[in-house]
């Protein structure tokens, strides 16, 4: 709800009204929008966000001079990422000593905002007028309970792709324009871009639970049963949530290898057409299905981080409470031994007064024959003696950690390299193997850029079944290993 209270509390206290109102609103938007929502990046580390802003200070000091911008630009990321501003979300990967750095939702919708300023040369409403008006229609007949209504909108939907078969098959083939091109195109990259900051917000509702849930648990002194129930109930709250749904709804569907086939297939098609090339579309759109994967990945991972602190409570908590009974048995122990020797008067211990246990005829359980194993009465049969066990012992090994050393020993007096390069100071001597092992890193250990515009072949010998050496190549898009 806008009114005067709200919109007053959000002046002082939301990330993205105050960065509309700093000083360096221009600086903090246009850097960030390049860094993040250009490239469809989700984190990037400190030293490479670091060094691009330091470039870009470099320019605008060269236009406005050079009191312009006077501090450092690892100073100025710090001071974005401060809780007062909250424009950047600066953390630690695990296992890793060097910061990251996030775009936090509230700072994407901020310069999805300024954005909407800017003039646009093509404004289309056709498609969204198509797109609301097949929305309506997939909430009517969701929601529709009479089945022959169902079965009347699924008959009238079959007569009319019968009439549209029988128009094509005549000659008469119909083909959306340049126009009509461009406006759905468009359409889609907007959606397809609101998709991410989505992910992002979502993320951040999960990041949010996982803060509190380690607030509980540090200040938490009362039954670990009271704290679970509240934790799973927050958590279960905001995955039954509409937006839990949606995305549960949209990771099951974005997983399936064939849709997957299918989108790449689409986008191929849809990107090789002639008036989307005169938009000149990003060239990270070819690719935009994997950038969603990516985002649902950092979402599942903060999800595993709730469930990881779960898991340290509980077992910090188990092993307090085995403590302590441990602590209890040493103190009746020694109590025992101290007075072995001179029992006191009177009672001394009270023991629960034995009593016999009943079982009911109905519980005892029926008997259960044992099940003997049969064994085939087969003769065996001799092996082949003369058989060649060296096929046991030719087998491929790649070593990982030899390549990734590879790796690093190029990147230390260069800040990128390619695929093939790496190659050709090292020639590749197993295979096929060893250049899949350099994909593997690539995608796990080391940062890459893929250019698919951009083909190479990699050349590598091998040895043919008469022992003689064979060239072989393998034509891959550049790949590009960056430090």
């Amino acid at each position: 709800m806008i009114d005067y209270s709200t919109l007053e509390a959000m002046l002082t206290h939301h990330p993205a009204w105050r960065l509309l109102r700093s000083g360096h609103a221009p600086l903090v938007a246009s850097f960030l929008y390049q860094a993040f929502v250009v490239t469809n990046v989700r984190v990037v580390s400190a030293a490479d966000l670091a060094e691009a802003l330091e470039d870009e200070l470099y320019v605008l000091r060269r236009r406005l001079g050079d009191d312009a911008f006077p501090k450092s630009a690892l100073f100025y990321l710090d001071e974005w990422a401060n809780p007062d501003k909250g424009w950047l979300r600066k953390f630690y990967r695990q296992g890793s000593d060097e910061p990251q750095f996030d775009l936090t939702p509230s700072t994407e919708k901020a310069i999805t905002w300024l954005e909407s300023l800017t003039e646009r040369s093509f404004v289309g409403t056709e498609s969204r007028l198509l797109t609301l008006f097949e929305l309506l229609k997939q909430m009517s007949e969701g929601s529709e309970a009479d089945p022959a209504k169902r079965v009347a909108e699924l008959q009238k939907r079959r007569d009319d792709i019968d009439a549209e078969i029988v128009q094509i098959l005549a000659g008469d083939v119909p083909l959306l324009d340049s126009t009509a091109l461009k406006d759905r195109f468009q359409q889609f990259t907007q959606l397809a871009r609101e998709l991410l900051s989505d992910f992002r917000e979502v993320e951040h509702n999960f990041r949010l639970l996982d803060r509190r849930v380690r607030e509980r648990i540090a200040l938490w002194d009362g039954a670990k049963g009271a704290l679970l129930e509240e934790i799973m109930g927050q958590r279960d709250a905001i995955s039954d949530s509409d937006q839990g749904r949606s995305f549960k709804a949209f990771w099951a569907f974005l997983m399936s290898s064939r849709r997957q086939e299918e989108l790449t297939d689409l986008l191929d098609r849809v990107l090789a057409l002639a008036p989307v090339v005169e938009l000149k579309p990003d060239i990270r759109t070819r690719r935009v299905h994997y950038d969603w994967l990516e985002a649902g990945e950092h979402t599942q991972r903060t999800v595993a981080q709730l469930s990881h602190q779960l898991r340290r409570f509980l077992d910090d908590k188990v092993w307090l409470e085995n403590r302590r009974i441990m602590d209890i048995l040493r103190g009746i122990e020694a109590k025992t031994l101290g007075v072995r020797d001179n029992p006191p008067p009177g009672n001394f211990m009270d023991i629960a007064e034995l009593v016999a246990s009943f079982d009911l005829p109905m519980e005892r359980p029926l008997h259960t024959p044992a099940l003997s194993a049969v064994f085939a009465d087969i003769a065996l049969m001799a092996g082949d003696e003369d058989l060649d066990a060296g096929a046991l012992y030719s087998q491929v090994v790649v070593d990982c950690a030899q390549l990734a050393a590879h790796i690093r020993h190029a990147l230390q007096d260069r800040t990128q390299i390619s695929l093939r390069e790496l190659t050709q100071l090292q020639p590749i001597e197993q295979g096929l193997a060893e250049l899949v092992a350099y994909l593997q890193l690539g995608t796990e250990s080391f940062n890459t850029v893929i250019d698919e515009n951009t083909p190479e072949t990699i050349y590598w010998e091998a040895l043919a079944s008469d022992g003689t050496s064979v060239n072989k190549q393998a034509l891959l898009p550049r790949i590009i290993f960056v430090r």
